[in-house]
């Protein structure tokens, strides 16, 4: 049984800083992506960012790209997100979610997610 957990969410100024993580066991195939997603109120899910096992590969949406990164902990198989420069509109519920999909940031194509972890920046 695929279990995906994400943690580290909270409240943060804009301007700040934020890592979450995830972690994933039981997922059956040896070659998948993580993706981290998010979902404000009122919005629909979108995609963040996605880092490809192995190798690493990663992927970003263009709203986060130079803001944000994607990581992988080989050693306990934690994937992080590490949130630079947050302003308002990075405010939402963040979701952690596993595809057998090469680089998608489409979440019709995540099989596996977690239950979320909320992240508000305030001014």
């Amino acid at each position: 049984q695929v279990k995906v957990v994400e943690s580290g969410g909270g409240s943060v100024q804009v301007g700040g800083s934020m890592r979450l993580s995830c972690r994933v066991s039981g997922y059956a195939y040896s070659k998948y992506s993580v993706g981290w997603f998010r979902q404000a109120p009122g919005k629909e899910r979108e995609g963040v960012a996605t880092i490809w096992t192995p190798g690493d590969f990663t992927h970003y949406a263009e709203p986060v790209k130079g803001r944000f990164a994607i990581s992988r902990d080989s050693a306990d198989d934690t994937i992080y997100l590490q949130m630079n420069s947050l302003n308002s509109d990075d405010s939402a519920m963040y979701y952690c979610a596993v595809s057998p999909v090469f680089g998608s940031l489409t979440a019709s194509r995540y099989t596996d997610w977690g239950q979320g972890t909320r992240v508000t920046v305030s001014s």
